[in-house]
């Protein structure tokens, strides 16, 4: 197959443990042909998406790209579109770009799907399975649920990831004021405020999924001087299991997520509740693989390889 990854610029990416890496690691292995860009590469010729691609091979731990130049994004078996959030101006702009591609190759993810699930809002679409959570600029009501939900919050961004952004807010705290001030850039941005979660203490689970079906799962424990357990923010991973509860989830937010095209998802568990669902680019690859013995990346392939436009 001949496979083109949107990405961030490859220099910044962290090879033993970015999944991006770990996918274009098998691809090549299995004898794909690899071509990368970042989104200022693509462009549309009339209607026609294009991109300025370099192929790309593997040296060691590293990768390693040949002279761009221009190519039809309809000469992909496959776009995997693995930029990383925040979902911004330029981002948007890119999917406008990649949506003229739609039929022509196959788009993982799905651009439209992308911009219609932000990865903290999109939760709210299945309330029976999320903690209570707002959405608002508003300190004054944040302070009313802070009170309503026992005390304590986490506030995020609505447009962060990584666990960028994230407090928690309790009422004793000396600093609240600032929190909800800083939260929401002085009532100027909406601040998701969530029910704060004890069992974030014992862990946050990430579950891949792969059109809508398990693919694997880690538990991220946080540090215990942190309240974020993204591995990036130095969670620890440990070897977990899938319980009824979060099959149950999956089963109940699969039809949504094919609906919108969302072939490669990582959604966030904690306790009983689903907190986020991550579209643009989920991690969680390496580190699964590492406790599991599995292979996700080469499954991903397989079902690209399958299901690609002929």
């Amino acid at each position: 197959m001949k496979l083109l990854f949107i990405l961030d610029p490859l220099p910044t990416l962290t090879f033993d443990t970015d999944s991006t890496c770990a996918i274009m690691e098998a691809a090549l292995a299995q004898g794909h042909q690899l071509w990368t860009c970042t989104i200022d590469n693509l462009s549309l010729e009339h209607n026609q998406p294009y991109t300025q691609a370099c192929i790309t091979t593997q040296h060691e731990t590293s990768f390693v790209t040949q002279p761009d130049e221009p190519l039809p994004l309809s000469s992909f078996d496959a776009v995997l579109f693995r930029t990383d959030p925040p979902v911004n101006i330029a981002y948007l702009q890119a999917t406008w770009i990649l949506e003229q591609a739609r039929g022509s190759t196959l788009l993982i993810n799905d651009p439209q799907g992308i911009r219609e699930c932000n990865e903290h809002l999109s939760v709210l679409r299945f309330p029976t399975l999320t903690p209570p959570t707002i959405v608002t600029q508003k300190t004054s009501r944040l302070r009313q649920f802070l009170n309503e939900q026992g005390g304590a919050l986490i506030l995020k961004p609505v447009d962060g990831y990584g666990g960028k952004g994230i407090f928690i807010a309790k009422n004793n705290d000396p600093n609240l004021s600032m929190i909800l001030e800083t939260a929401t850039a002085n009532e100027q941005q909406w601040t998701i405020a969530q029910q704060y979660l004890p069992q974030v203490q014992t862990g946050d689970k990430r579950i891949l999924l792969l059109d809508g079906e398990f693919l694997g799962a880690v538990l991220r424990v946080p540090d215990k001087q942190e309240t974020r357990s993204n591995l990036c923010a130095g969670g620890t991973a440990i070897k977990t299991t899938l319980s009824q509860r979060e099959q149950t989830i999956i089963d109940t937010i699969a039809p949504t997520l094919r609906r919108f095209g969302l072939i490669l998802v990582g959604i966030d568990v904690i306790g009983d509740y689903l907190t986020e669902i991550n579209c643009t680019s989920p991690t969680g690859i390496r580190h699964i693989d590492s406790l599991q013995g599995s292979q996700i990346a080469s499954q991903i392939l397989d079902w690209i390889s399958r299901h690609r436009i002929k």
